[in-house]
């Protein structure tokens, strides 16, 4: 696969899976044994764990959404910079809804093999993303 054929299915992965929460493709874009390192320990390895997180994410707010920024392609990887934005209308575990939204930057890397994504890193602003939503304070503000 080129490297434009990679961020084509990163693209799609993005829109109609994060974004629309359509995990009919999840199967055609994401390889069986995907390893998401992000992910807790018992969601990191498969694709029942890939499509558990999508879903868990979704159920915290379904209006999330991830607004590419950048995307660039080299090899077997792609990286995407994105701007991710929502509303917290459910629990983040045993935190309950604050009916706040957030916006923040994630990075994302994802390595595919044969046209799928095969492993997935993030690096995310879950600091801001808390504070946004009133759960950890903002220094300086009262």
């Amino acid at each position: 696969m080129s490297a434009e054929d990679n961020k084509a299915v990163i693209r799609r992965l993005i829109e109609e899976v994060y974004n629309e929460g359509n995990l009919d493709v999840v199967d055609e874009l994401v390889a069986p044994d995907v390893f998401n390192h992000p992910a807790v320990p018992e969601h990191q390895h498969g694709l029942d764990g890939f499509k558990h997180v999508i879903e868990w994410v979704r159920d915290i707010g379904p209006d999330t959404h991830y607004d590419i920024d950048d995307i660039i392609a080299e090899g077997d990887k792609v990286a995407v910079r994105m701007t991710v934005s929502g509303t917290q209308t459910g629990p983040i575990r045993d935190i309950p809804p604050t009916g706040k939204s957030f916006s923040v930057d994630y990075v994302h890397w994802f390595r595919l093999v044969e046209g799928k994504v095969a492993e997935l890193w993030a690096v995310r602003d879950d600091l801001s993303r808390l504070q946004q939503l009133g759960l950890i304070p903002v220094p300086g503000e009262s």
